[in-house]
Order: structure tokens, then sequence, then C-alpha cells
């Protein structure tokens, strides 16, 4: 354990009192009913905003004034009570003891990452690029001018002439490709990377779509989508997991589609499966969104796993690899992508109260979020609307999904920007804990780690290294 960790718990215990010690001095008393008031103020808000999606016409523009007014009648109330001053600086330091405390609790070592090797550059890299994918980044970087330049075969897909990618990646490899890859969304990306596990050949990421969520866990730069490129002459090669969701119809590869980031289920696949979507997405999000959160349409779903179920959640999300729950400023990250696991979000909210208590974010009663490596989605219909890496399907229930553990061979660059670390949520009896911890501990130990036998070098390199890129 090293000094700095020590001194932010001390922090953010020294934080923590002085924005109680805040309202008690300067509002005594009153200090409860600030509390309450801003309290009652997150929940009105929370629940104004259920109310907007779930209803329409006048009780969604009455909603819509709630969700607004409430904060402004909030403060308006502390600046009365000449009081807002004091509510700013305890927040302010309350912000800072927790920023604190979860710094203090994050790890003081890098976080493992996934064994990688350094590899020889490719004999005959086979690269597809979707040159209006991203707004044009294939253009713009002049990506498959550079590819070419390193000795790749480049296939620039035809707006005008639609290609099956998949069957494109499928003929590479059987006429020798020893590597596949692909600059264009997470879709694109998915289709060919079944491809390129089922041929057991390394598969290269260029991240030349409009989010690039998949590169952004695999650590890539997603500013330089050239940089990608690097993997090609000076790249390291890592397993990582593939999710596959069953579509009820075996593809080339076996049965099964692959998602490199997630399969998604319930209002949000619904609403992608309309065709005004692509036109207008708020628009049509707020006129089907009614409906579909009070189940008066759309498929009622369950979802099952061997160790809990979900009984009728307006969304499921299953992802490969769980996303990040406890850092807000992580979400929608993951720090691993070989944990041999998905991750599986169910959201089930029917009232405003409930909708209140997704303030309390996974210990929320409408959240569940569960790691298991297989999930059904069951259904009340035949087929279900589902969104697999952003490309709307149908598919035929129950869905069985499920994950490959070390299916895919991905080849990064050796130098690249790597993955934030995520940090853990806040425990402030582990605070004080290590706050009121005095001295080196030796080999920097904690005093709980004192009491643990310790490994020997030539044990500890037997573990297997877990990891994410």
């Amino acid at each position: 354990m090293r000094v700095d960790r020590r001194w932010a718990a001390r922090l953010a215990l020294v934080a923590g009192t002085a924005a109680l010690l805040v309202l008690l001095v300067f509002a005594g008393i009153r200090s409860i009913a600030l509390v309450g008031v801003g309290v009652a103020g997150l929940a009105a808000t929370a629940a104004g905003l259920w109310w907007v999606l779930a209803h329409t016409g006048m009780l969604r523009v009455l909603a819509l004034m709630l969700a607004t007014a409430t904060p402004v009648v909030v403060l308006v109330l502390y600046a009365i009570a000449g009081l807002l001053w004091v509510v700013l600086v305890s927040l302010a330091l309350w912000t800072l003891a927790v920023f604190t405390g979860r710094s203090a609790l994050a790890p003081h070592t890098e976080p493992a990452r996934a064994p990688e090797r350094p590899v020889a550059p490719p004999r005959r890299p086979f690269l597809i690029m979707n040159p209006r994918s991203g707004g044009g980044k294939v253009g713009r970087f002049h990506l498959a001018e550079q590819a070419r330049a390193l000795g790749a075969e480049v296939v620039e897909l035809d707006p005008a002439q639609p290609q099956d990618v998949a069957e494109l990646a499928r003929r590479a490899a059987d006429e020798g490709a020893d590597l596949l890859g692909v600059a264009g969304g997470d879709g694109t990306q998915a289709l060919v990377a079944g491809v390129a596990a089922a041929h057991d050949v390394p598969f290269v990421v260029i991240c030349a779509g409009t989010r690039n969520h998949f590169a952004m866990d695999l650590g890539l730069d997603r500013e330089d989508p050239s940089a990608c490129l690097q993997a090609l002459t000076d790249g390291v090669e890592l397993r990582i997991d593939l999710g596959f969701i069953d579509v009820g119809q075996p593809t080339a590869e076996g049965q099964g589609r692959v998602f490199v980031n997630n399969a998604s289920f319930g209002a949000y696949a619904s609403v992608v499966q309309s065709p005004a979507y692509r036109d207008d997405k708020a628009r049509t999000i707020l006129q089907m969104l009614p409906d579909l959160l009070t189940h008066h349409s759309g498929p009622g779903l369950k979802v099952r796993t061997d160790a809990v179920s979900i009984d009728g959640p307006q969304a499921v999300l299953v992802s490969n690899n769980p996303y990040r729950m406890g850092d807000p400023a992580g979400l929608g990250r993951r720090d691993r992508l070989d944990s041999g696991v998905l991750g599986v979000l169910g959201v089930t909210v029917d009232n405003a109260v409930q909708a209140a208590s997704m303030l309390r974010g996974r210990r929320g009663p409408g959240l569940t979020s569960i790691a298991v490596p297989e999930v059904v989605i069951e259904a009340d219909a035949p087929a279900v609307p589902a969104g697999v890496d952003g490309e709307a399907l149908t598919v035929p229930t129950p869905v069985r999904c499920w994950i490959e553990p070390g299916a895919l061979r991905v080849r990064l660059p050796r130098h690249r920007p790597g993955t934030p670390r995520g940090k853990p949520p806040m425990d402030w009896r582990r605070v004080r804990r290590l706050a009121l911890t005095v001295g080196r501990t030796a080999a920097g130990r904690t005093p709980t780690d004192q009491h643990r036998p310790v490994r020997s070098p030539a044990r500890e390199s037997d573990r297997s290294a877990p990891a994410g890129p």
C-alpha cells in the first residue's frame, strides 16, 4: 500500500466530515430539512422523467414541467432560506470526499491484462473497408492507401451495390489470407470477427465507425483510425471472448450469430425496428416508448439463467463480458473482454416510485445485473425484435445467448492508449480502515494482507493472468 492511498483516504474522511459539519454549523436543525428537500427534489425529477417517457398528451407536458421546474424550485427554497451557499459548499465537499475515497480504494497496481505475445507481420492480410462508415473516415484518413502500402489486400465496399461482408471474409480466408480486418462499424466488425474465429486467423479492428465501442474496450486510438494499421507491422496478439445469439438458423460458421458488444431486447430493440427511427430518432422514441414501457404493446419478456429469473422487464441488455456498473464515468465500458461470462442487465420499471428508486443505481429494485455464461430470453410471442451490435433483427423465441471464451485472436498495435482503469464503488468502512492505517506495511501489504500466506515466485508464475485488453 502506498502512502498516497492512505492520504487520499484521510482526505476523503476529512472532506466528508466537513460536508456534514458545514450543514450542522450553519444550518443547525434545518440541515435535516435541507437534505430532505434535496432528496425529495431528486425523486420528483426522476418521477417526472418517467411520466414523460411513459405517457403522451397533456400528462407528458405536465410531467416535463415537473421534471424541469423541480430543481429550480429546490434551489429557490435554499436561496430564500439564505442557505444556498451552505448547500453548494457541502455538496462540493461531499463530491470531493467521494472522488478521493474511490481513488483511495482503487488498486494501486496496474490492472492485469490479457496475456499478449509479439507476432510477426502477416503475409497476406485482407481488409474490408466501408467508405460511408463514421461519416467517411476511410477516405478522410486515407486508410485504404495506407493499408495497401503495407501489403494488405483491401476491398472497399460499394454503397450502391450491397455486398455480403461475411462471404467476402470467408472467401479470403479460404484462399489463404492469414489476417482479416474491418474498417467500419461494430456490426460489420462482428460479422467478420465470426469468420476469423471460425478459421482461427487473427482479426484486426480499424476504428472507422461512429462510436467504435469495441475498439474503445480494446484500448485502441479512436481519434486516429490509421494508428490501428500499426498492427500489421508492429503488433501483438491476444485472445478474447465472443458472444453468440441463436438467430434460429445456422450460419456458415455454425450455430448462432456473433456479437462483439451486445444484444438488446425489449423497448429499445422494438423502437429501432421502426422504419421511421433512422429518419427521426427522437420523435420515434417519444411516440413508441409509452406503449412499450406500460406493456400495452411489444412482447412480454422473461429472462432465465441457472441462478436468476427476471419477469416482465421492459429492456434487457446481454453483453459480451459485463459493463461497468459502479463507475458512472465508465458506463458503457468493459474492464475485461476475457472473463468468460456474459453481462446481463434487466430493467423493470412499472411506476414513478420505481423510476425514482433507479437513483440508487445497481441497488435499485428495478435494475438487475448478473454475470453468467448463458442466458435464455423467453417471450409471449413466437419472435421478438433484437438489436445485435446496432443491427435490427427479428429472432425466434426462446432466444439463447452464450459466450465462447477465447474464441477470437485479436491483433493490436503494440503501442496503443489502453483502457482507463475503473474506480470501485464508495465504501466508507474500507476508507476509514485505510485512513487509520499507520506506517508502511511490509512488502506493500495492508495489515489484513500480512496474515495471508506469501506465495513463492514460482507458484505465483503458475497462475494464469486474468484480464481484459
